[in-house]
């Protein structure tokens, strides 16, 4: 899977965290067994575009983290027999992950992968609207960041 990270803010992105982000990414795709060619993009954002899309596509007015645009509307439920397919865009505010970052008293980086898993598992279908769907998508975030070995001797808990 080809993951194009594409940045719209003046905020330089180290080779390291792309480095980390196609990781994180290429993790949720094999938890989820998923091996079809395709692309997915993470594109980072400032507050005021998230906030415009946040509007535009969820009535929402306010500025939030991410957003994920699936290709697909579950890919859980229904699969997928394409040989290529454009699995969705991530779309993440650059500077609301700053704040959240400071805020939890972690890296940035670690703030960028957590919110780089969890919207590619929002591209697979995977939500948070029940305590049950909330319950299994936070499992998987778990597994994921747990299996990346990148935070080490830290709480998982502190990222979720």
């Amino acid at each position: 899977m080809q993951i194009e990270i594409l940045n719209e803010t003046d905020i330089e992105l180290s080779e390291e965290l792309e480095s980390l982000i196609v990781k994180a990414s290429d993790k949720v795709l094999e938890y989820e067994d998923f091996d079809i060619e395709g692309e997915v993009s993470v594109l980072f954002v400032s507050d005021n575009r998230i906030k415009e899309l946040n509007r535009e596509y969820r009535n929402k007015d306010t500025v939030t983290d991410v957003l994920s645009f699936p290709q697909y509307d579950s890919i859980i439920e229904n699969g997928v027999n394409d040989p290529f397919i454009y699995l969705g865009d991530v779309v993440i505010s650059l500077e609301q992950a700053q704040r959240q970052a400071e805020e939890f008293g972690h890296s940035l980086e670690r703030e960028i992968v957590y919110l780089t898993v969890h919207s590619m598992l929002h591209l697979f279908g995977y939500d948070h609207m029940t305590d049950e769907d909330k319950g299994v998508m936070r499992s998987k975030e778990k597994q994921v960041l747990g299996a990346l070995k990148i935070f080490k001797g830290t709480s998982l808990g502190d990222v979720i």
